[in-house]
């Protein structure tokens, strides 16, 4: 990739481990290099693939505006990795909510982005709110009433500003859990909760390997949707797993995985979309009013009387904001699995190994 765009992945991977999301940092980086050998992150026909040195193939991706209606746009990723597409957007997003109240974009042809919620992250910190979704390209959730996976883990990310507190950051999967987290419990050798998955008769299975199958190679089973059981009211995850879809995927042009999976082509680009919406506060009231109720807010959940003394009410951003803190102080852990596969993907690479000693 090219220096700036491989930089702005870098550091927004690097910001994921920072706050504890372990399924979504450098643990991608060798799926990520699965489908740089396996073809799918080749350029679509308007950009370019020129040889690099060591004969290695230079990703020469720039994401470009194909459509801007003032308050809106439309990006093309061209078929590079997810995350300085999704970053452009959201900058552009949040630029045009502070000049119209609000900015809305959308991303076709582009990959994985990592963690939904580092780009609401990107919305807080510049003073408006901001909604994050996604369409996926494995179709591993099993909607409710169905027994074959039909869509991805789509996720949904929101962020709101405040005055003093932390910013309300939720970042989540609309299946049970993310497939992600499936692969950290992999790594770690640990057996996962009842519930994550299913194998194709829709009973669980709490063998990571085991469900690392049936979520990316078995045709049958994968994960259930938030909520586990139509007791449970998975329904309403299968639900917000069709918005994110409608609002990544379907309003960007972008594909639907389990259409598209029966005719795809080896090589072909993966063809996830995004979805990015920016409010900006001062559109809708004073100026400063919307953080100060939202610290009320915030004070309100942390006055509730825990039901553990030692386990006070938090809102959605805090674990990960003091995760980042401890982190920042002692670093990063990385699994000895994980850790061997990174040093194999810097041979191959011709790249500095740097985790040694760490």
């Amino acid at each position: 990739m090219a220096q700036d765009l491989a930089r702005t992945t870098a550091d927004l991977m690097a910001g994921t481990d920072l706050l504890g999301i372990d399924s979504h940092g450098i643990s991608m980086l060798p799926a990520y290099e699965e489908k740089w050998r396996a073809g799918t992150l080749r350029l679509d026909a308007r950009a370019r693939i020129v040889k690099w040195r060591a004969g290695t193939l230079r990703l020469d991706a720039r994401a470009r505006i194909v459509r801007d209606g003032g308050a809106s746009a439309l990006i093309d990723g061209m078929g590079g990795l997810g995350y300085p597409v999704a970053a452009q957007a959201m900058n552009l997003a949040v630029d045009k909510a502070l000049e119209h109240g609000v900015g809305a974009v959308s991303v076709c042809n582009s990959h994985h982005f990592g963690a939904a919620g580092i780009y609401a992250r990107i919305a807080v910190e510049r003073g408006v709110v901001g909604l994050v979704t996604s369409s996926a390209n494995g179709v591993i959730m099993v909607p409710t009433r169905g027994a074959m996976p039909m869509l991805g883990t789509n996720p949904i990310a929101f962020g709101a500003p405040a005055a003093y507190n932390e910013p309300f950051l939720l970042d989540m999967a609309t299946t049970t859990v993310a497939a992600n987290k499936v692969k950290v419990y992999d790594f770690l050798d640990q057996p996962l909760p009842p519930g994550w998955a299913v194998d194709g008769q829709g009973g669980p299975v709490t063998d990571a390997a085991a469900a690392m199958q049936f979520i990316f190679t078995h045709p049958e089973g994968g994960l259930t949707p938030l909520g586990g059981t139509a007791g449970m009211s998975s329904h309403k995850g299968y639900g917000l797993a069709m918005m994110a879809q409608i609002l990544g995927g379907t309003l960007s042009g972008s594909a639907f995985a389990a259409r598209r999976a029966p005719t795809r082509r080896p090589g072909e680009p993966d063809d996830v979309g995004h979805f990015f919406l920016a409010l900006n506060p001062d559109a809708f009231r004073a100026a400063g009013s919307f953080e100060s109720d939202m610290d009320d807010m915030i004070d309100a959940m942390h006055d509730t009387p825990p039901a553990d003394p030692d386990e006070p009410v938090l809102v959605a951003g805090e674990p990960e904001a003091a995760e980042r803190a401890r982190r920042l102080r002692q670093g990063i852990p990385i699994p000895a699995a994980l850790a061997e596969r990174l040093r194999g993907i810097c041979e191959r690479a011709g790249a500095p190994y740097l985790l040694d000693g760490a």
